[in-house]
């Protein structure tokens, strides 16, 4: 997917770049070069080549756009279904835990609908469709207060690297202080 912040570009955004394709494909003035056109526009010298080269050999409606690059994998009616699988939980689909990951979603979608995302398309898809990250609300049931504080008193000090002394002494890691 481009744009990996939400799914593509809202309807005014997409005016917005339209009118940027529009304005910099017609030569305003003859004598301005693509660098100066670019620099106003704020885009890149190779756009404003190419949006010239097609408005000189098609006209101003070769500018329009043409929409997506590209139809989604998987359809309104495809999500819906997986929606219902994914209500089963992970656990009817042979993971042994309660927990949905990104990557588990990826390997259902595949077995389920023979078709391949990545797993940031994943993330795309299911946050196009309103899905979101969600974080358990409560702590588990099966929480053992005493196990975590003791592993946090007796384990996590072995595994922590030291501090480092405030001494005088080089701040390069590979060049250690003269002596």
């Amino acid at each position: 997917m481009r744009y990996a912040q939400g799914g593509g570009l809202t309807g005014e955004r997409r005016a917005f770049r339209e009118k940027l394709r529009m304005g910099g494909g017609r030569a305003v003035r003859p004598c301005d070069e693509n660098s100066v056109i670019a620099h106003d526009l704020r885009v890149s010298v190779r756009s404003v080549q190419r949006w010239r080269r097609v408005w000189s050999q098609n006209g101003p409606r070769a500018l329009a756009s043409k929409g997506p690059a590209s139809l989604p994998l998987l359809s309104d009616e495809l999500f819906a279904v997986l929606e219902r699988e994914l209500a089963k939980g992970p656990v009817a689909h042979g993971w042994p835990d309660q927990t949905w990951t990104l990557s588990r979603i990826k390997t259902l979608i595949g077995r389920r609908f023979h078709k391949s995302y990545t797993v940031q398309g994943v993330a795309a898809l299911l946050k196009r469709h309103g899905w979101s990250c969600q974080v358990p609300a409560r702590r588990a049931l099966e929480r053992d207060e005493a196990a975590v504080a003791g592993w946090v008193k007796e384990t996590w000090p072995s595994v922590e690297e030291p501090w480092r002394r405030s001494t005088p002494g080089s701040s390069s890691r590979t060049k250690p202080d003269p002596r």
